[in-house]
């Protein structure tokens, strides 16, 4: 693999230079030279700096040239041979899946180096090796989970959030936040307003479907000194969408500084209880929650919900989970809300 070396070549063919003489321009030996062209001796940032002072030619598409090669030189010492690079890739990362909803643009997608090139650069990693380190500092424990499949949602809700315009983060504005989000949710809520809010508040925001058999629900980490927080579309209606809201909330909270170095998808058990009740009493005041147990006729509830302004939907899915009523209830099924 020769790297930049094959196009400078070409370059002075076309411009009748001698390799002696752009050596000489270069500052450096013939056989300095030869090396070069030949794809021997890589070239610094420096020196391509020096080449594009001499050609013209853009330093990234020198650096790109040289990164290939020495991607190529990695790949083909650690698999074999291409077709081993291209099924190891296909396997690992769900080459067809990524094509299939456009999350990466690959550039050739039968060309295994280009595949991984395009990946790489995807999820913003040196190279897949260093990929294991990012992977490390994601605080997780599900088993049965692919970690690749996170990595690419993860990856993808990044590039999404880079739209969002984000006001500062104010962690004492805390409550306002939360006093907002219930006024939206007791009102036809949409995943629009929901953003608005939270990018208001400093907070990033994006909802995106997971990868075919991943099961995570969501995650927060900080970009810069803003909160971010991504939820899959693995929840089945409203009530669970502001619970996995209020759950990712609750981590924002009380866990921020830990989000400053780690991915948070599954804390400890005292950090996922933490937020677990801190997304139950946001939606449903532990007061308000006694008081239903007493009496959950439908009167009743509505009169709890207008009152308190809380959705009939919170109520019922949680008289549901908790077993209290059944989800193929003639109250449920009238005020669930997708």
């Amino acid at each position: 693999m020769l790297g930049f070396g094959k196009y400078l070549k070409e370059y002075l063919e076309f411009n009748n230079l001698s390799q002696t003489e752009f050596a000489s321009r270069l500052g450096i030996t013939q056989k300095h030279m030869n090396e070069i062209l030949n794809g021997k001796m890589s070239i610094t940032l420096e020196r391509a700096a020096q080449i594009y002072h001499l050609t013209g030619i853009p330093i990234d598409f020198i650096i790109n040239a040289e990164n290939r090669k020495m991607v190529t030189e990695y790949l083909f010492k650690k698999y074999g041979d291409e077709k081993n690079i291209q099924n190891t890739i296909k396997k690992q990362f769900f080459i067809s899946e990524l094509a299939k909803r456009r999350w990466i643009d690959f550039k050739d997608s039968t060309n295994a180096i280009q595949n991984y090139m395009d990946l790489i650069d995807f999820l913003k990693v040196t190279d897949l090796e260093a990929l294991n380190m990012v992977q490390e500092k994601t605080l997780f424990k599900k088993t049965g989970e692919d970690i690749n499949k996170i990595s690419l949602w993860i990856a993808r809700c990044d590039e999404l959030a880079k739209s969002q315009v984000v006001k500062e983060y104010i962690p004492v504005a805390f409550n306002f936040l939360i006093e907002d989000l219930k006024k939206e949710a007791y009102l036809n809520y949409s995943i629009e307003n929901v953003q608005n809010i939270l990018n208001n508040y400093g907070i990033y925001f994006v909802v995106e479907k997971a990868l075919t058999g991943s099961k995570i629900r969501g995650c927060i980490k900080v970009k810069g000194k803003n909160p971010a927080i991504y939820l899959t579309k693995n929840y089945v209606g409203k009530d669970s969408f502001f619970f996995e809201l209020y759950h990712e909330l609750g981590h924002c909270k009380s866990d921020y500084n830990e989000a400053k170095n780690k991915v948070i998808i599954e804390g400890n058990e005292k950090q996922e209880q933490r937020a677990d009740k801190f997304a139950l009493n946001t939606m449903i005041p532990e007061k308000v929650w006694n008081n239903i147990q007493k009496d959950y006729s439908e009167n009743s509830l509505l009169k709890i919900s207008e009152e308190n302004k809380i959705p009939m939907s919170f109520i019922v899915g949680r008289l549901a989970k908790m077993k209290m009523i059944n989800y193929k209830s003639e109250i449920y099924n009238k005020y669930k809300e997708r």
